[in-house]
């Protein structure tokens, strides 16, 4: 079967396939790290995608805390998602920062009235086109690791059911982290496995601006071949960023791969 055939099928195939099926899914893909392409990146693409497809929200983001307790993103959505991110990164401020700290749930059914809250952040978040917001902890048990940020251009709030889900979503995410057997393990396995991944996420964002430069495109775009390379290849994308930037692997042959529709903007 071609690869075009293959893709078409498998569209074909989650059309037919209710919500509920389609999200046990997705589920399964987070909590899988047997698999072959499993590597960090792919699990936090996976979870921003994830947040957009099945919940009622526009663009979403994760940001995890590397060992001085110091938050950093490590997927979007979105580059408006990202530029978010980096605001409250900058400012100390923010929902992200919130639930990390207190490792609760943040709401905003209507940000224009939470400037008083996030005075460095609701402007830009209005300008964006986003009205509302929820954000949830990511945790393991009871340790809190990060965020993950739900944004909405809609005023209002997510159903109780579905806040489940982003956070249920972001458990998994957080578990399926711990049991990555590929990484060496510590005497903290949780620190360890947390900076392996904002590791690669380091690397990957040399990478994308290797192939944005080389290439002439925007980072996002530089993002999105990237990880068609690595598909088109059947690498993972952390082994993908890892050789152009040790240069063992020939940086145009990345640069002028086509990007394949993906549902979320890069990793």
């Amino acid at each position: 079967m071609t690869e075009a055939r293959a893709g078409s099928d498998s569209t074909a195939e989650e059309a037919t396939m209710s919500r509920e099926q389609q999200l046990a899914r997705a589920f399964v893909s987070l909590s899988d790290t047997l698999s072959d392409d499993f590597d960090p990146l792919t699990l936090f693409h996976r979870l921003v995608g994830d947040c957009v497809t099945f919940l009622d929200a526009d663009a979403a983001a994760v940001m995890m805390a590397d060992a001085r307790g110091g938050l950093r993103i490590m997927a979007s959505s979105s580059e408006d998602a990202t530029f978010l991110e980096l605001l409250q990164l900058q400012s100390g401020s923010g929902p992200c920062v919130d639930s990390f700290h207190s490792g609760q749930a943040m709401k905003a059914r209507d940000l224009s009235r939470e400037e008083a809250r996030w005075p460095a952040f609701v402007r830009p978040a209005l300008k964006a086109g986003y009205h509302s917001l929820l954000t949830v902890p990511l945790r393991l048990h009871e340790r809190v690791i990060g965020a993950v940020n739900l944004f909405r251009h809609g005023v209002g709030e997510l159903s109780s059911d579905e806040e489940q889900v982003a956070q249920a979503l972001a458990d998994v995410a957080a578990l399926a982290l711990m049991h990555w057997a590929k990484e060496p393990t510590g005497n903290d396995e949780l620190v360890t496995r947390v900076q392996s991944a904002l590791a690669a996420k380091a690397v990957l964002e040399t990478a994308k601006g290797m192939v944005a430069q080389h290439a002439g495109v925007s980072i996002g775009e530089a993002a999105r071949r990237l990880r068609a390379y690595a598909e088109r290849h059947q690498v993972r994308l952390t082994e993908t960023a890892q050789a152009l930037t040790s240069r063992t692997l020939d940086l145009t042959a990345v640069s002028l791969t086509p990007p394949a529709r993906d549902r979320a903007a890069g990793p």
